[in-house]
């Protein structure tokens, strides 16, 4: 599959704002709860689309028509694997693991594409090397995060909890497939009605499980209005026109990146102490995507 160069700029600014959202999460939890903060994020992720597929005329997919049903099938799929399921899995198991287990996991998202894609999405071939690439890039992201992460919490739940996070990883893989394989529908349109039927589904569930904050402080609110436009909204979005253009596969370095982005962002923001395995980290992760993606880079170069 032929990967515009376009789709590697879409990568990396999703990698940036993904990154970015652990910032601004650990800000928005300081004002209200964890289940808020997700269905907060759906729900201004919603609206956000909602808005932008009205303005440009498309709106939501049609309910009728030959794939009607289908589409918003996928969108449901899309809706449950992309976003409630894996949100919610994630938001209760760092309550009982370390707190980077979740991280390393969801690196090895890849792992899970890429057999599933192989079997499913055509011109996505699982070869030696891509697997080889995919592994370096999920021990590059183990060694940033650091041995702590793999350390017993104590909980009564810490098995059921890696087990949580481990069903969340292969949640976003089944996601991406099914984006992948959806049939052609205007994409900010998918991406609205994922988005909406997600917050529906979790917004009651978030209600019924945790207090609303009388008041929300300043920074929490800003936090969770860039929680909800640019890492759910805008990147919903993205991630939809990435796995459509460039395949499931080459959507899921993304994986990699974010650990990337979110220690940067804690360094050059918040002061935090660059990890000491960073250095051999950052090589093993950009080598991991070099060589999964090694026909993808050779088109691009030859091509500037």
């Amino acid at each position: 599959m032929v990967v515009h160069p376009i789709n590697w700029l879409k990568l990396a600014f999703l990698g940036l704002i993904w990154g970015g959202a652990f910032l601004a999460a650990s800000v928005a939890l300081k004002g209200v709860g964890p289940l808020t903060v997700v269905a907060v994020r759906l729900s201004l992720g919603a609206s956000f689309l909602l808005g932008l597929a009205y303005l440009r005329g498309t709106g939501l997919p049609s309910l009728r028509g030959p794939n009607a049903g289908r589409i918003w099938g996928a969108a449901l799929a899309i809706a449950l694997f992309s976003n409630a399921l894996p949100f919610t899995l994630l938001t209760w198991s760092q309550t009982h693991v370390a707190s980077g287990f979740a991280g390393v996991f969801t690196a090895t998202v890849p792992l899970f594409i890429l057999p599933l894609a192989h079997l499913l999405v055509p011109g996505e071939t699982m070869h030696l090397r891509r697997l080889i690439g995919f592994g370096i890039g999920t021990l590059g992201v183990a060694v940033l995060i650091g041995p702590d992460a793999f350390r017993s919490t104590g909980s009564d739940m810490e098995s059921l909890a890696r087990l949580a996070c481990v069903t969340a990883a292969c949640c976003y893989g089944i996601g991406a497939i099914v984006t992948r394989l959806c049939p052609p529908a205007d994409m900010i349109g998918l991406a609205a009605a994922a988005l909406t039927l997600a917050a529906v589904l979790f917004v009651p569930y978030a209600i019924s499980m945790e207090d609303l904050p009388d008041s929300i402080p300043l920074p929490s609110l800003v936090a969770l209005l860039y929680l909800g436009l640019l890492p759910t909204g805008l990147a919903q979005l993205l991630a939809v026109q990435v796995i459509r253009d460039a395949g499931p596969v080459f959507m899921s370095l993304v994986n990699y990146q974010v650990p990337l982005w979110s220690v940067g962002l804690g360094v050059v923001i918040l002061g935090e102490d660059l990890p000491d395995g960073m250095t051999l980290a950052l090589p093993l992760i950009l080598g991991g995507v070099a060589l999964s993606q090694l026909g993808a880079l050779k088109r691009l170069f030859l091509k500037g």
